[in-house]
């Protein structure tokens, strides 16, 4: 075990997938801010070639407010040399061998010189195309798995999944790795080759019928969903993500594996600097349209508690592991980097405070005068979120259609865009529900050795390193912090 993690890092190699995702540029301005002896980064990204590989790095993770820091400390020209002798951005794809790196030079020079490996890339889109989703998130970290065996210095895989990977379980949920065909309703064994040759067949069947992209997109999204429900996961996401793991698992041999299950990421507490974030996660997007007066009813459990954790802790969290487990062969290891066993924060207590924040600092509305927030309905049952919709909505729908219907020379656009919004509340409700009605808290026993240690290996420094959730104040962090960064990223958007 390394003395501490800034010494770790020193003169490391270190390979970050899923480049220029929120997670992956906090973790690699993390590393690039604290240690500039790290030896090399190798980024992958996708990109057609190595001019739009750098490109793309520069536009969407250097030129970012992220690395303000580091660049008010070493100038733009010092920074310029730093990156250029520091960065290599790699076109790539993780769902391809070799990770889709071209040149058998460039490939054997890596495999000969990376250390490390961090595998952040993924699709988190809840209903994800089948495809795409086995594509990435099942198939992409065996590839990235298959890449690091061939790594000759490789001392770990640094895997990020998540922790809803326990579906609606409910109670303490363990810090503990999925068995290969394992289910979350326990009716029947999972096969994932089955699963990827029924997801080949559908779209063989699909291509064959000369089905529309939108067509093929909608079935593909379908299926997902309800591969992912006939083995007791809420949406493909998740189940997904699972199925990654299980061959992480299965076929890791010796490699040491860590694999880091965060809960809901937002904005950074404390470093580089607090409150930055870049797009909007789970509850973002709900109190963003609280904030600009859209939303007037929700369905939640007032005292469902909702795990938040801020992305720069989870990035502390990944660099520790790294530290702790390099070399050390044969172990895999689950860390849950969350809040909801160490310093829970119900949805109630964050509609207050979003209430709370919005009344004192109102947004402007198109004619320039304040949008006043009211507390709004909480509905805390599917069946109420139902009985609200239809009396306030598809009763009223109904006439409308009436209305089209006894007179057909009327414009039924408004009738069609009321229907249309509906049916996406809905259908966003229905992905969102297993989260806003979770009954889950995450165990955090292996996190918090891996806190313990953090405070052994960094002694006076670890501080840089905090992923500890009771350091957090909720009401300040939420009330100084995260909406005002927030509503900063919306409004520059």
């Amino acid at each position: 075990m390394e003395s501490n993690c800034i010494q770790f890092l020193q003169d490391k190699t270190i390979l970050v997938t899923g480049v220029p995702g929120f997670l992956a540029k906090v973790f690699v301005e993390k590393i690039l801010r604290i240690q500039p002896k790290v030896k090399k980064l190798f980024l992958l990204l996708r990109a057609a070639d190595n001019e739009s590989a750098m490109q793309r790095f520069h536009s969407e993770v250097l030129e970012k407010d992220l690395f303000r820091v580091l660049k008010n400390a070493l100038g733009d020209e010092n920074l310029k040399a730093f990156v250029t002798e520091k960065v290599v951005p790699i076109p790539g794809d993780i769902s391809v061998d070799n990770l889709g790196v071209k040149g058998s030079d460039l490939l054997q020079h890596m495999w000969n010189e990376i250390d490390i490996i961090v595998n952040v890339a993924a699709t988190t889109n809840f209903d994800e195309r089948y495809d795409v989703g086995l594509s990435v998130n099942t198939f992409g970290p065996l590839n990235v798995l298959n890449f690091a065996k061939k790594c000759v210095k490789g001392q770990l895989l640094l895997h990020v999944s998540t922790a809803y990977v326990c579906g609606e379980k409910s109670g303490l949920l363990q810090e503990k790795t999925f068995h290969m065909g394992e289910t979350l309703n326990g009716h029947r064994k999972l096969v994932i080759e089955t699963e990827m040759e029924l997801m080949k067949q559908k779209l063989r069947e699909l291509q064959k019928q000369n089905c529309s992209e939108e067509e093929i997109s909608q079935s593909m999204k379908d299926l997902g969903m309800s591969r992912a429900k006939l083995h007791g996961w809420p949406n493909t996401y998740v189940f997904t993500k699972s199925m990654g793991e299980m061959l992480l698992g299965n076929y890791r041999e010796n490699l040491p594996i860590v694999i880091i299950r965060p809960t809901m990421i937002t904005s950074t507490f404390s470093e580089p600097f607090p409150g930055w974030i870049e797009g909007l996660r789970t509850i973002d997007s709900v109190i963003v349209a609280y904030g600009k007066g859209r939303l007037k009813c929700f369905l939640a459990d007032p005292n469902s508690v909702l795990d938040l954790i801020p992305v720069d802790m989870v990035a502390n969290a990944m660099v520790t592991a790294a530290a702790i487990h390099a070399g050390k062969l044969g172990s895999q290891t689950v860390y849950h980097v969350g809040s909801s066993c160490k310093n829970p924060i119900t949805f109630e207590q964050i509609h207050d405070l979003a209430a709370r924040y919005f009344t004192k600092n109102p947004l402007v509305g198109r004619d320039g005068s304040p949008i006043l927030v009211s507390k709004g309905t909480i509905l805390s049952t599917m069946a109420q979120f139902s009985f609200y919709m239809t009396i306030r909505y598809k009763l009223p729908l109904q006439m409308l259609r009436l209305i089209y219907v006894i007179y057909p020379w009327w414009d039924g656009n408004k009738y069609k865009d009321i229907d249309r919004k509906i049916k996406l509340a809905m259908r966003l409700v229905d992905l969102y529900r297993p989260y806003v009605l979770f009954k889950g808290i995450f165990d955090d026993t292996n996190t918090e050795k891996l806190r313990l240690k953090r405070k052994e290996i960094n002694k006076e420094m670890y501080g840089l390193f905090e992923f500890d959730p009771k350091s957090i104040d909720w009401d300040d962090y939420m009330m100084t912090i995260h909406i005002p960064g927030l509503i900063t990223y919306v409004l520059k958007k």
